[in-house]
């Protein structure tokens, strides 16, 4: 945390030089009659924009006053206005009032030997304090009790006081003995600083829509935990529980079509390419703050890259003092979060009867259920003899619980270790991280090293700093996020088989048909332990982020910035799959299959130079900040595969052990040349005006449209600041802002503007002739392609009350992405069918609302946060004839619908309307020929009477929810500390394609309980909504439908942390300076009528934003419980 406040500290440029400047040029005008000091003060923080700091033990600040000043100086306000023995200085653009102990001065060119105690606002000694001549490099530092000595101090000194996490202060130096010297912390400070694109500003001067989450409100568990259900209208969503399994972020909505959707993530002012890459590079114990950047005005200064959002990921710095060393380690445990309730064995066993039966009766009417085998005909009626001894009822038989089979409890640890310190002009932070995340699945897993090296060092004129960062980590990974993994092969398993045969090998019984042959109908299910063992898919991910920079300042207020950065990343993949473990849809008693290999290693290279001039002036309370800057960027990746088969064996069990059968390589890369002006004004912290443009060229795009031009302009008004609000002291904070900008995005392939060639083989000569190697066309060129552009708009009010113990934020935004790229038909003259263009246009409207509460009721800290949004997605324009884009999600009839005045990706399915119950029914209503009683009666959506696959499909949802919302508080007490955050979504849907396989009553496979429910006669209906067990089903009743949809909105218990901080007193006798334990627990429960794993799975990506929300069985989600430790010393 200390190091925290000092960063946010450093990032406020401090210049004495400019006190005298403008304490004159900021005036005050207003007569008070008999008024307490402290509405004076406010009046004072109102006309200046400045704010005023002061402790109320030192401050009188009841004491009443009354003058008249007109055009006055500040100086002379205060002057008149504080009491004797009061000083005041300006830091930070902050009048900061204290008491001084200034006494009579030793004679001149007289030396000293002072002695003091510095303490907190608790009265605890301070350990490793800088006390510094000020000017001089002359200093010392804290013992353990806070006490401090400094010898050959000259008269009419100050003394520089400073600490990690408190403001610095000045000190006269008066008798030999200074009293005790109390630090403040500088909370105030964090609360006001936010992170922007080039720089950093006040938060009360910011005018567009940024959301921020500090370090003391992120837990050490990971990105995705360290900002979910924080921010108004970012939904952060995972997808899949593998680990190491990224976060999708999606902020206010999908705005594109085909081109990507994630957020540009900028870490340490350095915007990477890959979000993997920025997030496996950062250990959060490192994190300092993260910003989002939602609304076009503040992404528009980072142009083609900004449309989705910036992710700003600043980095924890080192302070002056002495070195600081910090420990954070956990240990813990995951286990699955969920479990699917599945039929056991005697149940499998009645239904997978009635499946044969129902397709036997179905083929011949008058046949009775109690038919022997031997006079069934057809391999779909005939019941397996296995399921025998189930249907009588013996017991003791194979019971097998496939999910307890394939998950386990798995370890999770992480140690983090930081040293953090520096002088009066360089200060430095390095730290060390390691993580080993076990999988709940079994064979996967996930282990990762990292360190962090930040430097500056900081003169006069000149500023140096190095960023280094880099990360090895090895993820063991298994099948398990499709229709043919791990995870929904344990689903399909018939319990009747065990996982391993008595010798102790694997049990492959369920891959194919039965034991018997071929007579008896069985899908293929291979056994998901044997899948996740024998299979090697294990990938290495070497990481370097780095960057340095130097600043210059050429004159007062004007600075020059060089910055140069590096990322490097190495992705190398080793995959085996044992010749033990058959390909699925064998026969258990074939033999073994042969075994493959295959080796891939993939780099990318990206390298960045940014030039910039600064500018910052303050005049008679006109405050300017302005920058100017040329930035170049590259990236570059080259890969290579190879696949090898015919392995004698599996003893050597790579490429090399076989014989190479297939190869392959690729190298692309891209450049960006950038121009970015920025401009920041406001008057007396009052009015707030701020302007910026950025123009990009990227080699991405068409030469008719390889440049962009990307403008913003916002505004704010403080009204707070106004004298009419001065009659209302409990307003602590109103503002109002509003901005609009345009932004682009470029997340489309590197060469689509150009003209493609394949490698093809042709038939040359007579007769048979001969086969030729060769070239085809493959894509045509369009040197038209440019940008998806965004417009956005952004009108928003900031309300603070009670001394911002009651906080409201409230923001409304439309964005208009127009130029979507969508790919066009065009004459066939051309050799091509369609080409990409820019025609498509998509709109989000919003809402956003976050109330936040902040008390301290002697030493009781309470704060919470909630936060609601609300988006619509409309598309506008689908090009020239406005044609809908029907996609398919890879299986039966599940279609998805882009089509105007609806949003994108809405499912598209038959509608499902319960079972037919009786034969009369059947007969009323429109039906497939095919359709018995017991099947599903669906919709006759176009109500011609008749029902068809493809005219009787409706539009019947979407994944977007209709809002979003979260929940945080903490509590703090004596050392005690409780924190918790709880995530909600609401009204969304979630295309469950798990229900084709373990719901689809066939009574092949198992299947979810939901089968008891099924339909089983006329006099035993169910419960009306599950169709008849049916082998050979009928009536469409395979085909994907509303049968499938389910509501997908839950409520989510993130995180929930409880700690205890040992007494500073008691542990500074063993050396250390803090010492906290904790425990937190993580996902422990989900209130959801989603009856797959997750409700925020969304595993069928082939398509982008057009197929979304989609389970295929995704690896679960797991609950985590930690045991954690923070010492420092």
């Amino acid at each position: 945390m200390n190091n925290r406040k000092n960063l946010l500290r450093l990032l406020l440029f401090v210049s004495l030089s400019f006190v005298a400047v403008i304490l004159n040029g900021q005036t005050v005008s207003k007569t008070f009659k008999n008024e307490a000091l402290k509405t004076v003060l406010k009046e004072v923080e109102k006309q200046t924009g400045l704010s005023v700091i002061y402790k109320t033990d030192e401050v009188n600040e009841n004491k009443m006053i009354t003058a008249t000043f007109k055009n006055a100086s500040i100086n002379d306000v205060l002057d008149k206005i504080l009491d004797e023995g009061l000083i005041y200085k300006l830091q930070n653009k902050m009048i900061v009032i204290s008491k001084s102990n200034q006494q009579k001065q030793s004679k001149s060119g007289e030396k000293k030997k002072i002695s003091g105690t510095v303490v907190d606002e608790n009265g605890t000694p301070i350990i490793g304090a800088s006390v510094q001549i000020k000017g001089e490099a002359q200093g010392t530092i804290t013992d353990f009790d806070g006490k401090f000595v400094l010898s050959d101090v000259p008269e009419k000194s100050l003394l520089t006081i400073s600490y990690i996490g408190y403001l610095t202060i000045d000190i006269a130096v008066t008798d030999e003995k200074l009293s005790k010297i109390t630090m403040i912390e500088d909370s105030k400070l964090i609360d006001e600083v936010v992170v922007v694109g080039y720089g950093s500003m006040r938060k009360q001067d910011v005018t567009t829509s940024i959301a921020r989450v500090g370090g003391k409100d992120m837990p050490v568990t990971g990105f995705d935990q360290a900002i979910v259900g924080k921010m108004a209208g970012v939904q952060v969503t995972q997808t899949s529980g593998k680990p190491n399994s990224g976060a999708t972020i999606r902020v206010r909505g999908t705005g594109t079509i085909t081109a990507g959707a994630e957020p540009l993530y900028v870490v340490d002012g350095v915007p990477l390419e890959r979000a993997s890459s920025a997030l496996e590079t950062v250990d959060m114990n490192d994190v300092e703050s993260i910003e989002i950047l939602k609304d076009a005005s503040s992404a528009a200064i980072y142009g083609s890259r900004g449309a989705n959002g910036v992710v700003m990921i600043t980095t924890k710095k080192g302070a002056s003092g002495k070195a600081k060393v910090s420990y954070n380690g956990s240990v813990g445990f995951q286990t699955l979060s969920k479990k699917i309730d599945m039929l056991d064995a005697y149940e499998f066993a009645a239904f997978a009867r009635d499946g044969h039966n129902g397709s036997y009766l179905t083929s011949y009417p008058d046949a009775s259920p109690d038919d022997p085998n031997e006079v069934r005909k057809k391999s779909y009626d005939k019941i397996p003899p296995e399921l025998f001894p189930y249907l009588e009822g013996q017991k003791g038989l194979t019971n097998t619980d496939w999910q307890d089979a394939l998950y386990r409890t798995a370890p999770i640890t992480k140690h983090s270790i930081s040293i953090s310190g520096g002088g009066e002009k360089t200060k430095f932070f390095i730290s060390g991280s390691y993580l080993n995340q076990s999988g709940i699945i079994v064979n996967s897993g996930y282990e990762r090293f990292g360190a962090r090296l930040n430097f500056t060092y900081k003169s006069d004129k000149v500023e140096l700093g190095v960023n280094f960062s880099p990360s090895y980590s090895i993820e063991d990974r298994v099948d398990s996020d499709n229709n043919k993994g791990v995870v929904i092969n344990a689903l399909m398993m018939p319990p009747v088989w065990p996982v391993y045969n008595e010798d102790g090998s694997y049990n492959y019984m369920g891959n194919g048909f039965w034991k018997i042959g071929t007579d008896y109908q069985h899908n293929a299910v291979l056994n998901p332990v044997a899948m996740a063992n024998l299979t090697k898919d294990q990938v290495t991910h070497a990481n370097l982020l780095g960057n340095f920079y130097f600043q210059w300042e050429i004159i007062k207020g004007l600075k020059y910035k060089f910055s140069a950065a590096t990322n490097y990343n190495y992705f190398y993949n080793e995959y085996y799959r044992s010749s033990e473990l058959p390909l699925q849809g064998e026969k258990y008693f074939q033999s073994p299959s042969n075994p493959v290999a295959k080796s891939s290693g993939t780099y990318y290279l990206n390298w960045l130079i940014e030039n910039t001039l600064n500018y910052q002036k303050n005049f008679n309370g006109h405050n300017l900040n302005a920058i100017i800057g040329f930035t170049a960027q590259k990236d570059m990746m080259k890969k290579h595969s190879v696949q090898a088969t015919d392995f004698v064996n599996d003893l050597v069990q790579n490429v090399a052990g076989g014989i190479v059968s297939t190869g392959g390589a690729d190298s692309q890369a891209w450049a960006l040349a950038s121009f970015l002006a920025r401009a920041q004004y406001d008057y007396k912290g009052k009015y707030l005006l701020s302007a910026a443009i950025r123009s990009d060229g990227s080699s991405r795009f068409g030469k008719n449209n390889r440049w962009g031009y990307f403008p913003s302009v916002s505004v704010g008004w403080r009204i707070i600041s106004e004298d009419f609000m001065r009659n209302l002291p409990w307003v602590s904070n109103l503002k109002l802002r509003a901005s609009y900008g345009i932004s682009g995005n470029f997340s489309i392939g590197n060469y689509e503007h150009i003209a493609m060639l394949k490698y093809n083989q042709y038939v040359l000569g007579t007769g048979e002739g001969s086969l030729v190697s060769g070239l085809r066309p493959s894509q045509i060129s369009n040197d038209d392609l440019g940008w998806e552009k965004t417009r956005m708009y952004n009108v928003g009010l900031d309300i603070g009350l009670f001394d911002e113990r009651l906080t409201f934020e409230f923001d409304m935004y439309q964005s208009n992405t127009y130029d979507l790229l969508l790919d066009v038909p065009i004459p066939q003259i051309t050799g091509f069918s369609d080409m990409r263009k820019n025609i498509g246009e998509v709109r989000n409207r919003g809402v956003e609302f976050t109330i936040g509460t902040h008390h301290n009721w002697s030493g009781f800290r309470w704060d919470a946060s909630f936060n609601i949004a609300a988006n619509r997605n409309k598309v506008l324009k689908l090009g020239p004839e406005d044609a809908p884009i029907i996609t398919s999600a890879g299986v039966s009839h599940a279609y998805f619908k882009t089509e105007v005045g609806q949003p994108i990706g809405n499912y598209f399915l038959l509608v499902q309307d319960g079972v037919f119950k009786n034969q009369a029914e059947l007969d009323a209503y429109p039906h497939f020929s095919n359709a018995k009683v017991g099947d599903f009666k669906f919709v006759d959506v176009d109500g011609n009477g008749e029902m068809d696959l493809d005219d009787d499909r409706a539009i019947v949802g979407n994944y977007m929810p209709k809002f979003t919302y979260g929940f945080m508080s903490s509590f703090a007490y004596k050392g005690i500390d409780l924190s918790f955050n709880l995530q909600g979504v609401q009204g969304n849907k979630i295309l469950n394609l798990q229900r084709r396989y373990i719901a689809n009553m066939e009574g092949n496979v198992n299947s979810m309980v939901i089968a008891l429910d099924r339909f089983q006669s006329v006099e035993n209906p169910g419960n009306g909504q599950v169709n008849r067990a049916n082998r050979k089903s009928t009536g469409n009743n395979s085909r994907t439908s509303t049968w499938h949809l389910e509501d997908g909105s839950y409520l989510r218990m993130q995180n929930i942390t409880l700690g205890y901080t040992l007494p500073k007193n008691f542990v500074q006798k063993f050396g250390l300076t803090s010492l906290r334990l904790y425990f937190s627990g993580q996902n422990l429960f989900t209130i959801t009528n989603y009856s797959g794993y997750n409700p925020e799975v969304s595993n069928y990506n082939s398509n982008g934003s057009l197929t979304p929300g989609v389970d295929y069985g995704s690896y679960p989600l797991s609950k985590t419980y930690s045991f954690g430790l923070n010492v420092s010393f």
